[in-house]
């Protein structure tokens, strides 16, 4: 009888064990990734609708804005100043994301990724860096847009440029 009992319990315990659902963990990088992807999407479609609070919402307090000129290194208050008028107009631009890679430190604090995107420029590339605040949200503390130059174009960008990265780089002198 006591045989019975245990073999009874050993195979309630292996079924019992067999059937629970296995829970993936809180801050898996799984549900971090849909996480980011979703506030990416939401900010890129913020813009697209011109709609000012959720776009510069989705930027970390201190963060930073690189766009595609030379000139454009924005804190997040000198770039909400410029893009104000575009907003407010009803029109400010449309980035749609056609591929994204997303990365995480060890410790799931701090992510960083690349994007492919059709925009009004044609095929640009954005990057950044997200953090949790205080309220563990993510939010975009960096972000570096690239207008995407074929390698076999690049000498007749590079002739066109010339006299503005001149001009440009005489401030450093």
């Amino acid at each position: 009888m006591k045989k019975f009992l245990l073999l009874f319990s050993f195979s309630l315990f292996i079924f019992t064990a067999c059937n629970e659902k296995k829970e993936t963990p809180k801050n898996s990088f799984k549900d971090i990734k849909a996480e980011i992807n979703l506030l990416l999407n939401n900010w890129h479609k913020a813009a697209a609708e011109a709609n000012y609070d959720n776009y510069f919402n989705s930027l970390s307090n201190t963060s930073f804005y690189i766009g595609t000129d030379a000139s454009e290194n924005w804190s997040k208050k000198e770039f909400s100043a410029f893009c104000k008028p575009y907003f407010d107009k009803g029109k400010a631009w449309d980035f749609n994301p056609l591929e994204r890679n997303v990365y995480a430190s060890n410790n799931k604090e701090v992510i960083w990724f690349d994007e492919l995107l059709n925009t009004w420029m044609g095929t640009c590339r954005g990057s950044g860096v997200l953090e949790k605040n205080k309220k563990s949200e993510w939010k975009i503390k960096h972000y570096v847009l690239s207008v995407e130059i074929p390698n076999d174009d690049i000498r007749k960008v590079i002739d066109i440029k010339k006299t503005q990265d001149s001009l440009f780089l005489s401030k450093f002198k």
